[in-house]
C-alpha cells in the first residue's frame, strides 16, 4: 500500500540500541512505498559509484575516521533528488547529534519538504540488554537472529546459507554498555528536541512486531 500524495511522510524513527527501529524502518517501507534511507548504505552506494562525495568520504573512512556532516548531509540531499524518495522516505541512522539535526532541518527547508514526522519507539533499558545480547549475526549474508525472541531452525546455523553464527563484538556485554551511555549521551536529546518542535511522537516498542508497527501507523495518523 502506498502513501497517496496528501500522506507522504518524510519520517525519521528514533531508539536506543536494541529498540527494533530498524526492523520497524523496513516493515514500514514496504507498508508505505517508500525508502528507507540508510546513511551506512549510501555511503557504500557512494564509494562504489565514484562520485565526488563518495570519494571524499572515502577519505575519512579509510582513514578510520568519522564522515563529517557535512558530506552525510551532501549524500541525503542527493539521495532525496531520487524518484522513490517523492513521497516520502524513512532516515536510518541519522541524524544522530542535535547539530545533525538542525543541518538536516536546512535541508528539507530548502527541498521544500517541511512535512518530517519523528517517531520515538520507547523500550525499558532491561529489555534493550536482553535484546541485544541475545543477538546472533550471519557472518556470510548478514542475517540477524535471537537466542530466545527469532532463534534459527538449527542452534547457531544460519537458516539461509549454513554459516556458523556469531555474536558481534557490539553485542558484548561490555559493548553493549558502551552503545548505550553512548546513545543516552548523544542520540536521546534528539528526543526533547523534536518534541519542541512539535512533530515528535512516542510509541511503546515493545510487543509482537505487527502490534508495534500499528502504534506506529496510529501515532503517524494523529
Amino acid at each position: 500500500m502506498a502513501l497517496a500524495p496528501s500522506l507522504a511522510r518524510d519520517l525519521i524513527l528514533l531508539g536506543a540500541p536494541g529498540a527494533g527501529k530498524g526492523t520497524q524502518a523496513q516493515r514500514l517501507a514496504a507498508r508505505f512505498g517508500i525508502p528507507q534511507i540508510s546513511t551506512g548504505d549510501m555511503l557504500r552506494a557512494a564509494r562504489r559509484e565514484g562520485t565526488v562525495l563518495g570519494k571524499r568520504a572515502e577519505e575519512f573512512m579509510n582513514k578510520g575516521q568519522l564522515v563529517p556532516d557535512e558530506v552525510v548531509i551532501g549524500l541525503v540531499e542527493e539521495r532525496l533528488g531520487r524518484e522513490d524518495a517523492a513521497l516520502g522516505f524513512i532516515l536510518d541512522g541519522f541524524p544522530r547529534t542535535v547539530p545533525q539535526a538542525d543541518a538536516l532541518t536546512t535541508l528539507l527547508h530548502k527541498l521544500g519538504r517541511d512535512n518530517l514526522r519523528v517517531i520515538d519507539v520507547q523500550v525499558p533499558e532491561s529489555v534493550l540488554i536482553d535484546r541485544l545480547g541475545g543477538r546472533l549475526s550471519c557472518p556470510a549474508d548478514g542475517a540477524s537472529y535471537h537466542l530466545t525472541l527469532a532463534p534459527p531452525a538449527k542452534p547457531g546455523v544460519c537458516d539461509t546459507c549454513g554459516s556458523t553464527l556469531i555474536t558481534r563484538a557490539d553485542d558484548k556485554p561490555e559493548a553493549i554498555q558502551q552503545r548505550l551511555a553512548e546513545y543516552h549521551g548523544k542520540t536521546a536529546p534528539l528526543v526533547e528536541h523534536y518534541r519542541q518542535a512539535g512533530i515528535l511522537r512516542s510509541v511503546d516498542g515493545v510487543g509482537d512486531l505487527e502490534v508495534v508497527l500499528g502504534r506506529i501507523v496510529s501515532a503517524l495518523s494523529s
